[in-house]
């Protein structure tokens, strides 16, 4: 267990040191990626990497921008077992290959991870299945935690006829003292379409996620392009929390590929 672990610091160190160096491929503007959010509300050019590239890289990857600011390309530092948004599903009774899988035995079946996508200053963005559920040292402010007693449906698969469409959830964020908000939400399938990510062509489910902040009086939508068949997220358009900006992600390079 010690080596185990021992080995997966050495190759979190290892890549903290790459960091300056993945990150500057096409550009040498962009440092890192919390340079790239501070440059957001200066209109630097979007940081795009050649296919080719990202698919050698040893690393899952992907695009992420702030507001309507530039796009920056962020690495998969760590993944470690989730704790936010899926802690709540466990495993049932296998059923007949026969008799379909309701979304909670589905996603019983696999390993759900909390992916750390760093930057070299040590500007983070956390993710379980593609939804948000963390930042660390963005310049505007931070999502400190997101907890639900109920799976996210994101997590259990969008796509799946068996997935709850509502969710309620609480967050706290910060600049200021903001904690245990509520805020309760709709999901809305809008069918199928055509997206681009890197140049590269691909079908996905799009979802519109209604948001609502009622101590707030507040709504706001969240969006997300899903694979149609496994309802990996490869799109998104997700508010940090109220009175910050939203960030857009695109999956380049998978975990686990």
């Amino acid at each position: 267990m010690f080596d185990a672990r021992l080995s997966v610091n050495r190759r979190f160190l290892v890549l903290i040191a790459l960091l300056p160096l993945l990150l500057s491929g096409c550009s040498q503007k962009f440092q890192n990626v919390s340079d790239t959010f501070r440059l957001a509300v200066r209109g630097d050019d979007d940081t795009v990497k050649p296919s080719a590239w990202v698919e050698q890289l040893p690393y899952a990857s992907m695009y992420a921008r702030i507001g309507d600011g530039p796009q920056a390309f962020m690495v998969l530092a760590l993944a470690e077992p989730a704790a936010v948004l899926t802690s709540s599903i466990t495993a049932t009774e296998p059923k007949a290959a026969t008799e379909p899988k309701t979304a909670t035995e589905s996603e019983a079946t696999e390993p759900a991870m909390q992916l750390k996508w760093l930057a070299a200053d040590k500007g983070m963005l956390v993710t379980e299945h593609g939804r948000l559920v963390k930042t660390l040292n963005l310049p505007l402010g931070n999502l400190v935690q997101v907890t639900a007693e109920t799976p996210d449906p994101v997590a259990l698969g969008l796509q799946l006829p068996t997935t709850p469409t509502t969710w309620t959830r609480r967050i706290d964020w910060q600049p200021g003292y903001h904690f245990g908000y509520q805020l309760t939400s709709r999901f809305e399938d809008k069918g199928l379409v055509t997206i681009r990510i890197n140049n590269i062509t691909q079908s996905a489910r799009y979802f519109v996620e209604t948001v609502n902040v009622p101590s707030l009086d507040l709504q706001f939508d969240n969006a997300f392009w899903v694979e149609p068949t496994s309802g990996q997220v490869l799109k998104s358009r997700q508010l940090i929390a109220p009175g910050l900006p939203e960030v857009e992600t695109q999956l380049l390079k998978a975990y686990g590929r």
